[in-house]
């Protein structure tokens, strides 16, 4: 788990999911995010079986907000930071996330 300041990103999944094939590549790019987010990352497994693998970014006391969702595609890791570097960016002109703002430069998509 990586600590910060800056909220936290919360993986939620199966417990069967394939950890190599689908969760891997999704971790390494939460993980990702968060080293420049300076946030937590916290693993939710269920024990129900289901596909989807959602994260969520969450701050403070709010709502966590869901930020990506993977339905079984094999995508890499470089494609999924992508997005979800994306919605935080998107996420960083929302005034419940004003501590977003203050790296909006280092989340461009553009950079």
């Amino acid at each position: 788990m990586l600590s910060g300041s800056n909220g936290k990103l919360l993986v939620y999944a199966s417990r069967f999911a394939s950890p190599t094939k689908r969760l891997k590549p999704i971790n390494l790019a939460v993980e990702k995010i968060a080293k420049l987010l300076k946030a937590d990352v916290q693993l939710v497994t269920f024990r129900k079986k289901f596909t989807p693998i959602y994260v969520y970014y969450k701050d403070g006391d709010d709502n966590a907000v869901p930020i990506y969702c993977n339905n079984g595609e094999q995508l890499d890791s470089q494609t999924i930071y992508s997005t979800l570097r994306n919605m935080i960016f998107v996420l960083s002109f929302h005034p419940k996330h004003s501590g977003l703002k203050q790296i909006r430069k280092e989340i461009m998509p553009f950079s």
